[in-house]
């Protein structure tokens, strides 16, 4: 009788721990990378302004890639699987004073490296929002079938670095993402889910 091999294993859940270590060291090495990077280069790190049209921007910003998200996951199937996968396995263990770690740690680190440091470095246009939002996108991937949810990822990470282009202020893809990631964190959290 042959042996069967058997299908790849799916990751074993996390631990609430687990997943608030995950964010908080992944937050670290972010800010790390972020400040060994601005260190050896010559181009500054993209301003942060403190307005009320900029918090209004990003607000507004925050909620459009909430609501854009909300009909992907309706309309496209396997955006919706990748998603369900990659969110069960981050947010499932987590409580809800949580959810406010969840939006800041990942939405300031990584809008630090990929908008405030990399876009700058790489070209405050279309090619330098291009490819830092494809380093956002597969920053976003636990495996390879998690491909679709890198795409969704890319996307917004193009109208965050868009974002930031138009405003030349970080606050607004910063205020963006904490926003959706809150938002969309706090939907798929407390939404009946298997």
């Amino acid at each position: 009788m042959a042996e069967q091999i058997p299908d790849t294993p799916e990751m074993q859940p996390l631990t609430r721990v687990q997943v608030l270590i995950a964010m908080g060291v992944t937050a670290i090495v972010l800010l790390v990378i972020s400040k060994v990077w601005l260190h050896f280069s010559s181009v500054p790190l993209l301003a942060v302004r403190f307005s009320v049209p900029a918090l209004l921007q990003g607000v507004g910003l925050g909620i459009g890639i909430s609501v854009a998200s909300a009909i992907v996951y309706r309309v496209w199937g396997e955006y919706r699987r990748s998603a369900d996968q990659y969110l069960a396995m981050v947010l499932k263990p987590l409580l809800l004073p949580d959810i406010l770690w969840l939006g800041l740690l990942p939405g300031m680190s990584e809008e630090l490296l990929f908008r405030g440091v990399m876009l700058p470095e790489v070209g405050l246009d279309f090619i330098g929002v291009l490819i830092s939002s494809l380093c956002f996108g597969v920053l976003h991937m636990s495996n390879l079938k998690q491909w679709s949810y890198v795409v969704w990822a890319s996307i917004v990470g193009i109208a965050l670095g868009m974002s930031a282009v138009w405003t030349g202020n970080l606050l607004v893809p910063i205020v963006a993402h904490v926003l959706t990631n809150l938002v969309s964190g706090a939907i798929w959290k407390f939404s009946d889910r298997p």
